[in-house]
């Protein structure tokens, strides 16, 4: 399958973080949610991807191409948004349109019409007068008139109403089905169990996985356990979180018998009974391994 996106090595030191060996690929067509609590490294991957920051080492890649190599086309196959985007917010769109599309000299004036009336932009509006999911439709506009191919979104979806994040992810599985491939960072793990064929999972700096989401969640269970667990079954946990019948263990899905057979030494007089093990959604995964242990363990 060809790569749009490929990143070996990429590290970048700052006082107190650093990006560790970040290593991985985006498939062409692919919808490739880039997670992980905020300060993981998200963002700064991302910048250094578009050399908004200078990593400090690494290899990065588009379509097969070096930057250095073919930079304009790449510039032209490639899209960038973040949440939040600013623009002078005086200026009316299509202002911003006129102003733009003199950098690109692929510019397709037919498919800028067509995704504005698409997204339901109104030319003679101005910035400060759209909502942040229109804003975040704008920019998506802007990238899709110059031919772009591959975009690279920095949380789009941040701060967006139910009902305009769902309507962004349709329009991210309507492009994905053109051939349009999609990296976005969130936080927001729901999102990417609509759309998302892969996930990638960064933990403070580090990649903890990136394989299709199928694949990822496979290899997880969450165990509800009335009341507390057990010592050995907590050593054996991913991560426990309370809930109000007990507790929730995130366990590897090859453990799931051992998990239910420990039972302690006989004398426990705690021992949890009627152990229910389910799949993990992402939520479920990112919230047990990012918390490690529940409140009342952290408290005593």
């Amino acid at each position: 399958m060809e790569q749009v996106l490929r990143i070996r090595n990429l590290c970048k030191k700052y006082p107190g973080f650093q990006l560790q060996d970040v290593s991985f690929a985006v498939e062409k067509g692919m919808i490739m949610g880039f997670i992980g609590r905020n300060g993981a490294g998200k963002t700064t991957t991302l910048k250094s991807v578009m050399k908004l920051v200078h990593p400090d080492s690494g290899e990065i890649s588009f379509f097969g191409l070096e930057p250095g190599e073919k930079e304009q086309e790449i510039k032209r196959r490639i899209g960038y948004a973040a949440g939040g985007i600013s623009y002078y917010h005086r200026k009316k769109t299509e202002e911003i349109v006129r102003v733009t599309k003199t950098f690109y000299p692929g510019w397709d004036e037919t498919a800028c019409r067509h995704y504005m009336e698409k997204f339901s932009l109104e030319p003679g509006k101005r910035l400060r007068e759209l909502s942040e999911g229109m804003k975040v439709k704008f920019n998506l506009m802007l990238a899709l008139s110059h031919g772009a191919e591959f975009l690279i979104l920095d949380e789009p979806t941040s701060g967006l109403d139910p009902v305009s994040r769902e309507e962004l992810l349709e329009i991210f599985l309507d492009l994905a089905a053109s051939g349009v491939s999609i990296l976005f960072s969130t936080h927001i793990t729901s999102d990417l169990d609509k759309c998302a064929d892969a996930i990638t999972y960064i933990q403070k700096g580090q990649i903890l996985a990136s394989e299709r989401t199928g694949a990822f969640l496979e290899r997880y269970r969450l165990a509800a356990v009335p009341g507390e667990l057990t010592s050995a079954q907590r050593e054996l946990a991913l991560g426990v979180r309370r809930c109000k019948e007990g507790r929730t263990a995130l366990i590897l899905k090859e453990q799931e018998e051992l998990f239910r057979g420990l039972r302690g030494n006989g004398s426990d007089s705690s021992v949890p009974r009627g152990i229910q093990v389910m799949p993990a959604d992402l939520e479920a995964v990112m919230v047990h391994l990012e918390g490690g242990v529940d409140q009342h363990e952290a408290i005593g």
